[in-house]
């Protein structure tokens, strides 16, 4: 489990099928010095699991349907990534609940940067329309932000001027693709709403771990 708090970030090194699966590897002065292989790690909002590690540099495999669902398979040389670690028993919770499981990607559709007011408006894909609520929270590329205006299937999260300067979003442009997260406790309810029954309880809540 993630919060969508982004610290650090690394650079793509290499990604690329290696056998039955892609292999992607990061380069990041700001690894910490406990990191194992066999740590879950999410890049840009995808759980990932460490295979291999140095001070410098992480390699991870990623499965086809991973590669398929989010933007990892358009990953190039060079690319700045988002890098979290998961969230340890009794740690500050900043963000939102965040299980690093990329649900669809979203287009960039519009960017406006002025002073201290930077918006994105991202476009997701119709059939996630349900889900899309002004105010809810998201993980867009793993940071955990607060959707605002909402139109259909598009929306506006409002950026500060230190998410843009120590995430990937600050290299962003119009036209570019973003993994998109929606709220767990959203989905949940959306799913439950188009079951039979279609009522909401304290005990579906509580088996849920809600």
């Amino acid at each position: 489990m993630f919060t969508g708090i982004i610290s650090r970030t690394g650079i793509v090194k290499r990604f690329g099928k290696t056998g039955p699966v892609y292999r992607l590897e990061v380069e990041s002065s700001n690894i910490p010095k406990d990191a194992a292989i066999g740590d879950s790690v999410a890049v840009n909002g995808a759980c990932l699991t460490l295979v291999e590690t140095s001070p410098k540099s992480m390699a991870f495999d990623v499965m086809e349907e991973t590669a398929g669902r989010s933007t990892l398979s358009e990953l190039k040389t060079g690319d700045a990534v988002n890098l979290e670690w998961p969230l340890k028993a009794g740690g500050t919770i900043g963000g939102h609940f965040v299980q690093g499981h990329v649900d669809c990607t979203g287009r960039i559709a519009g960017i406006k940067k002025n002073g201290g007011e930077s918006y994105i408006e991202i476009e997701s894909p119709p059939e996630f329309e349900r889900l899309i609520v002004e105010k809810g929270s998201i993980a867009l590329d793993g940071i955990s932000l607060t959707m605002g205006e909402v139109q259909k299937n598009r929306f506006k999260v409002y950026i500060i001027p230190h998410t843009l300067k120590i995430t990937s979003l600050g290299s962003k442009r119009a036209g570019d693709n973003v993994n998109l997260e929606f709220d767990i406790l959203g989905k949940y309810v959306a799913r439950f709403h188009e079951s039979k029954d279609g009522r909401l309880t304290e005990k579906f809540l509580r088996d849920k771990g809600f």
